[in-house]
């Protein structure tokens, strides 16, 4: 099945800051236009506030400047820019052995089984849900349909796996690499909640059970497991980097919802039309691997990883 029923090229246009296949050092400016657009239905809601859409904060932010027309700045269009600057990121990382895959393992409870990395690889790309177990993705598809056809949505969790980070990136406190890949992530409008290695399940962990026992494996330290993703102290300790996110329901759905007629302030109803995704998790996936891609490579410019140039 087709994630969405949007027909965009998704064609990138690089308009600056690259010169025979390198970059130059100016600002790399790359452009995707959206062109399957239909405002009509926008027009329509234009005072009508959307349940579980930013249009209340938006609007109480920015008064009647805000873009009222499919959430504007607070769409999840915005995160075609995070794949193209996640695309970069991948490119430069690549340079220090550095790979960032990313796979869908939940839609609507429904679940996949734990896959190796390079099955993500191998499978994950050529599903339609980007999801490695092709049983489970069967299951969410069927699942995906009958939401749709009932008016309603549905949210999921996608992991996403860094191989090969070197011990060290990160600061203390405030420059921490869980903290700053949490806010990466959590700035893809459709995110919740982000976890790191065993995540919300080391609460029921003792620390006999959470701990991950250090041993040296051809001269490196590594730990025999990996409850903590890859990160202590906000500090990175050389295993993979494991983290997953709560991808909310989409909160356009036809079902007729409560709401407030913002110009009117009075209660209303309103039921949303026009061409919505009973289920955004698919198309999150690459923007969740862009934007830990992104804070890596930043991490590893800090670092002095990356050189200014590459030779």
């Amino acid at each position: 099945m087709a994630s969405t029923d949007r027909a965009e090229k998704d064609r990138v246009e690089v308009l600056s800051g690259i010169f025979n296949g390198f970059t130059t050092g100016a600002p790399v400016c790359m452009l995707v236009r959206n062109e399957d657009v239909d405002d009509s239905d926008y027009e329509r809601m234009r005072y009508l506030l959307r349940p579980g859409h930013a249009d209340y904060t938006s609007q109480v932010k920015f008064g009647d400047f805000n873009d009222w027309r499919g959430g504007g700045r607070f769409s999840g269009r915005i995160t075609a820019a995070f794949v193209m600057a996640g695309a970069v990121a991948a490119k430069l990382l690549s340079f220090i052995d550095i790979e960032v895959v990313a796979h869908t393992v939940e839609i609507g409870g429904i679940k996949a089984l734990p896959v190796d990395v390079t099955e993500i690889d191998e499978k994950a790309g050529k599903d339609p849900l980007q999801c490695a177990d092709s049983e489970a993705s069967g299951r969410m598809a069927e699942l995906i349909a009958e939401t749709r056809k009932d008016g309603d949505s549905l949210g999921g969790v996608i992991e996403c796996i860094a191989l090969n980070v070197p011990p060290g990136l990160g600061e203390p406190i405030f420059d921490n690499l869980d903290g700053d890949i949490a806010r990466a992530l959590l700035a893809i409008p459709a995110v919740k909640g982000v976890e790191f290695g065993a995540g919300f399940a080391v609460a029921r962990m003792k620390g006999s059970e959470n701990n991950d026992p250090f041993t040296v494996q051809q001269g490196k330290v590594i730990t025999t497991t990996n409850n903590s993703g890859g990160v202590l102290g906000g500090i990175s300790n050389g295993m993979p980097l494991v983290v997953r996110v709560a991808v909310k329901p989409t909160p356009s759905i036809s079902r007729e919802q409560s709401t407030v007629n913002i110009q009117k302030m009075e209660n209303a109803r309103l039921a949303i039309g026009g061409r919505h995704d009973a289920c955004i998790v698919p198309r999150a996936v690459v923007a969740v691997e862009a934007m830990v891609a992104v804070t890596l490579c930043d991490f590893a410019r800090r670092a002095g990883l990356i050189p200014g140039v590459l030779q």
